[in-house]
This record gives structure tokens, C-alpha cells and sequence, in this order.
């Protein structure tokens, strides 16, 4: 039989990315064997803590762990559930898990999976240095920022790479889950999980969910305050020698700052501003396509819709029918 240890963080952690896990796994484990006529199960599921103390959330649920990390020697695959609240604190309230996933990765092949921001816990092993990665939209600024030597893919719900895996954020773990589940137990498997679960199956994108809201987590206020102008004239398309005139920055140093500032570049930012703000009228307006393209400053309508749909994962007039109150009635 095969060993799942989801870890069970101390501190601030999203509770539901512990337990909704371990029942979907046990649920698997139950199609499983009816599927295949086994008595035992495919996985011994543990969940997995730095000692045998109920750890409580949010002053409310506790959650005991079934082993500890010293009394697991080997296991085959490692769920970080998400951590949340102060990361750079809970990081260091879960340091003793980061050697312990390191050492199974190395030493015994062990293969890994974090959930939303459990990512950072996983990124702190190392073991994430040049490969894939997905985590929460909220903080992909502070996981660039902390972890530069990861590829961080933002749109993505599931990253996979070599067999260390991540997902987007807050209950898309659910649909993460029934990509694991699809992996180690099968399609027909998962396909039960999700339709018992009544959980959507093979969701893989996240962009649709993402409100940009600008990246203003830094210290060069000449770029702060040229974020502040695009977002209020972005209608009138200002050129980027325009606004760096404005912050009296010249434009090859304005291009650099920019984008170590707020890993986008100039154009990106303006792209993604005017973007934000067609959703919006979207959601909220029964304005036609073309009257929501020239208000928020495009005069090209292939560009217009090439650059929501790279944005947002959704045409307009898809993202319109999903998230106007008016379609939907």
C-alpha cells in the first residue's frame, strides 16, 4: 500500500485545504477498490504533524494529526495544505516541515503537491528552483519577490513539473484534487469523485478569477506614482516617453524600474489596467462590445478582444454571460 501525507500546518492555515483532501481521497480510495474488486485500499492517507497536538484554526476547528513527521519514513506523496495570514510568520512557525519535504523529495522520491500558498512552504525547500509553479493570484507579487529563481505561472490553477505539483487559489484546490485523484487512481475514479462531490473537472485556469489592482508592494515612488496616472488616464492612451517624462525619469531607466518594480512592463500594466476596467463594465453595464472597447481606450477590436481574452481566460462576450447580473437572470 501505498503512504499520502497531507501536512498539518501550525499557525494560520485555510482549514478546508486539509480536510476537503483527505475526504476526496478517501473517497477515491472507496471507488477504487469497488471499481477494482480490492479489499485494501491504494493509499494509506495520514495527516501529518510536527507533534500529536491538535492544532486549533481561527479559534474554532481542530484538526488532530494522525502521525508526525519523525514516525514517517517514507511516503509517496506529500500534500502542503495552504498557509495564510502573515506568510513570512507562518514560514517560520512550519521550518521543521521544509527539511523533512526536502529530505523525502531527495531520498526517496517522494513527489509534492502545495496548495494555494502552501506554495511558499514548498518554494522554502529549494525543490521548486527552476521549475513551474502556481499559487493564490493575491501573492504572486510576494512570491516573485521571494522566490525569483521560480517560474511562476499566475493564470494556471494546476502546475505540474517532474512530479512537484501546485495549484491556484482558495477552493480551486478542489479541482487540483481531481487532477491528483485522476493521476494516482485513475479517470473513471475521478470522474466519480466529481460527480458525487458535484466539483467541476478539469478546470485548469484561473485568469477569469484574478482583479488587478496593481502591484504597489515597493519602494520607488516614482513608479508608484506613475502607476497612479495610468490607472486615472489610461482612456487617453499615454506613451510611455509621456509618462516617464511626467516622473522626470528618463525612458530607459522608466522601463527598467517599471518592471522590477511591478514584474510588468509599462505596456503590460496599461494593457491590464484597461482590461480591468472592461470588466467591470462588463459585469455592471449592457454596453455592446465596441462601446466598452472605446471607453476604456482601444480602437482595434481584434486587439481589444486578443488582449481580454489573454487577461481574463474569456472572450467578452463570454465573460459578459458569466458575470453580468443581468445575463444571468
Amino acid at each position: 500500500m501505498k503512504h499520502i501525507s497531507i501536512i498539518i500546518p501550525v499557525g494560520d492555515s485555510i482549514v478546508d485545504t486539509i480536510i476537503a483532501p483527505y475526504n476526496l481521497l478517501r473517497m477515491a480510495n472507496t471507488y477504487y477498490q469497488r471499481i477494482h474488486s480490492r479489499s485494501e485500499a491504494l493509499f494509506r492517507i495520514d495527516l501529518v504533524g510536527l507533534s500529536k497536538t491538535a492544532v486549533k484554526y481561527q479559534g474554532v476547528f481542530s484538526i488532530a494529526p494522525t502521525t508526525t513527521i519523525d514516525k514517517v519514513g517514507h511516503t509517496d506523496l506529500i500534500i502542503v495544505a495552504a498557509i495564510s495570514g502573515n506568510l513570512e510568520k507562518e514560514i517560520e512557525n512550519n521550518a521543521a516541515y521544509i527539511s523533512w519535504i526536502k529530505k523525502q523529495r531527495i531520498e526517496n522520491g517522494a513527489e509534492i503537491a502545495s496548495l494555494c500558498k502552501g506554495a511558499f512552504l514548498l518554494a522554502e525547500t529549494g525543490l521548486l528552483n527552476g521549475k513551474s509553479c502556481s499559487t493564490h493570484w493575491t501573492a504572486h507579487n510576494q512570491f516573485k519577490v521571494r522566490y525569483p529563481k521560480v517560474n511562476l505561472i499566475p493564470e494556471k490553477i494546476i502546475s505540474e513539473d517532474n512530479g512537484i505539483y501546485s495549484s491556484g487559489g482558495a477552493y480551486s484546490f478542489l479541482n487540483f484534487m481531481l487532477f491528483l485523484i485522476e493521476k494516482y487512481y485513475g479517470r473513471e475514479v475521478a470522474i466519480q469523485c466529481s460527480k458525487v462531490s458535484e466539483i467541476e473537472f478539469d478546470r485548469i485556469d484561473q485568469s477569469q478569477f484574478i482583479i488587478f489592482s496593481g502591484q504597489k508592494e515597493h519602494n520607488d515612488d516614482a513608479i508608484k506614482e506613475a502607476q497612479v496616472f495610468i490607472e486615472k488616464n489610461f482612456e487617453n492612451n499615454p506613451s510611455i516617453h509621456e509618462i516617464a517624462e511626467m516622473v522626470n525619469v528618463s525612458t530607459r531607466s522608466f522601463l527598467r524600474r517599471f518592471k522590477k518594480a511591478t514584474s510588468n512592463t509599462p505596456l503590460e500594466y496599461i494593457q491590464r489596467v484597461k482590461i480591468e476596467a472592461a470588466k467591470k463594465k462588463l459585469e455592471a453595464t449592457m454596453l455592446n462590445i465596441q462601446e466598452v472597447m472605446y471607453d476604456v481606450g482601444y480602437s482595434d477590436e481584434k486587439a481589444f478582444r486578443n488582449t481580454f481574452r489573454k487577461y481574463s481566460g474569456l472572450s467578452p462576450i463570454a465573460y459578459r454571460k458569466k458575470y453580468n447580473r443581468e445575463m444571468a437572470l
